[in-house]
Parts: structure tokens; C-alpha cells; sequence
């Protein structure tokens, strides 16, 4: 398995950064993760930091060199975040159980296995074309689910930063996993949070990708464009870009 791959993270406008990122390899395994801690309740930097680090030491610790199940190892160990993070509200005495988003994804024997939980996103492009995409667990997507608002609504509704599914909280969270997906040479795997895609639309973001092949240059073009596009209330933004070769 070949690959090149970037990460970066910036803090925005915001006073401190809450997004946690990382990616783990074997030789013949790889795992990506994102997550957004959620700024709207207390201790959201300890609930994305306990997901990164749980996850990157359970790949660590099982592909050796490959996963058993790469899907069964999604679903197993977000839900163990979400369990480690009730612990540590109790035994930490918190006022309110910390929360992230979570997105994760495992590349193996030339396939891409993801799940996620919440608006942090996966993208799957191939040359001009995007080939796949996670939806987000948020309450505009839901309305525009139901009909009841349009595309362009999506982008302007007062509740368009509102999630209903993260990791932490008070339910258990419901973790989307994905159909398996075969990879071609030339792939291009994104993994990022509201704070890049809020501010640049699925087309944008693929003709950035797609105008620059070094994913180096990719990822700091990328963020660079969302800062461009962010206003004062701009949020942390954080990408994982690979291509894979």
C-alpha cells in the first residue's frame, strides 16, 4: 500500500482550538481520524482528544498488520469513546459530559471503510468527480431530508451549526458505517470539519483537490480558501488529505 498524505489544523477566529486530528499506519493497514470537539459545551477538547487517542491506540495495539475487521473496529471503538467519556464525567465530577464529532476511516487490501458521527466529514474524490461523501448528522440535513427546505436553505438556516448525534452526551451515539469502498490508484481521501466545509462548497473543494497534486499544497490551499471565506464567527478548521498511489 502506497500513499501520500497531509494533515493541518488552524484555530480560526476562535479563542482556542478544540479539533484533534491524527493518522496511524502499519504495514499494511492505515487509519485516518478527525474529530471536532463541540465548543458549545464544556471540556469539547477533552472529549475530541480522548477519541483521537483511543482510537490511534487501538489501531496500534490490533493491526498487526491488519485489521480483522476494519468495520467491526469502527463501530467497536467509537462506541468505547463515548463510554470512556461518561467515566471521565463521573469520576471528574463534570457539571456536563464532554462532546466531539468523530470521523474515522481505515484503508486495507485496497479498500476504504468509514464511520462518523455528527457534521465531520468524508469525502472520496476520483480525478473531477466526487465519488462519495458522508452525511452530516445535523438538523438542516435532516429538514432537507424531509422536504421541507431547500439545498441553497441549508447553507443560511439559523440552525444550520446544530447537530443531533455526537460522541459523549447523554445517548448513546449513532455511529453511520459505511458500505465498503474499492480504491483506485489516484484517489483523493479528505477527511475535515465544519469549520473548512462551512465555508467552501462541495465544488470548490474538489477544484482546489483537483488543480493541485501535491496534497501538500492541496490541504494549505484548502485552508487557506476557508479562512478566506470565514467571517468573525469563524470556526477551528482541520483537514487529513491523502492520495492514494
Amino acid at each position: 500500500m502506497k500513499f501520500t498524505i497531509y494533515q493541518n489544523s488552524r484555530q480560526g477566529p476562535r479563542p482556542y482550538n478544540q479539533d484533534r486530528l491524527a493518522y496511524s499506519y502499519s504495514k499494511d493497514s492505515l487509519l485516518l481520524v478527525l474529530a471536532d470537539g463541540m465548543g458549545g459545551h464544556r471540556h469539547g477538547e477533552v472529549a475530541a482528544q480522548l477519541a483521537i487517542k483511543t482510537l490511534t491506540d487501538a489501531f496500534q495495539r490490533l493491526a498487526k498488520p491488519l485489521l480483522n475487521s476494519p468495520a467491526k473496529f469502527l463501530t467497536d471503538h467509537i462506541q468505547q469513546v463515548h463510554d470512556m467519556i461518561e467515566n471521565v464525567t463521573q469520576t471528574e465530577n463534570l457539571v456536563e459530559s464532554p462532546r466531539t464529532t468523530i470521523v474515522v476511516a481505515v484503508i486495507q487490501r485496497g479498500y476504504l471503510y468509514c464511520a462518523h458521527v455528527g457534521d465531520s466529514r468524508l469525502y472520496h474524490f476520483r480525478g473531477n468527480h466526487l465519488l462519495y461523501r458522508t452525511e452530516d448528522h445535523s438538523i438542516v440535513q435532516s429538514l432537507y431530508n424531509k422536504g421541507m427546505i431547500s439545498k441553497e436553505e441549508m447553507a443560511t438556516h439559523p440552525y444550520r451549526n446544530k447537530i443531533y448525534n455526537c460522541v459523549g452526551g447523554e445517548t448513546p451515539p449513532q455511529i453511520d458505517l459505511s458500505d465498503r469502498i474499492e480504491l483506485a490508484e489516484g484517489d483523493t481521501i479528505l477527511l475535515c470539519t465544519d469549520g473548512l466545509w462551512g465555508c467552501l462548497s462541495d465544488k470548490e473543494i474538489k477544484d482546489i483537490l483537483n488543480k493541485n497534486f501535491d496534497v501538500t499544497e492541496a490541504t494549505k490551499t484548502l485552508m487557506d480558501a476557508a479562512e478566506d471565506a470565514a467571517d468573525e464567527h469563524g470556526d477551528n478548521l482541520s483537514s487529513i488529505c491523502l492520495l492514494y498511489t
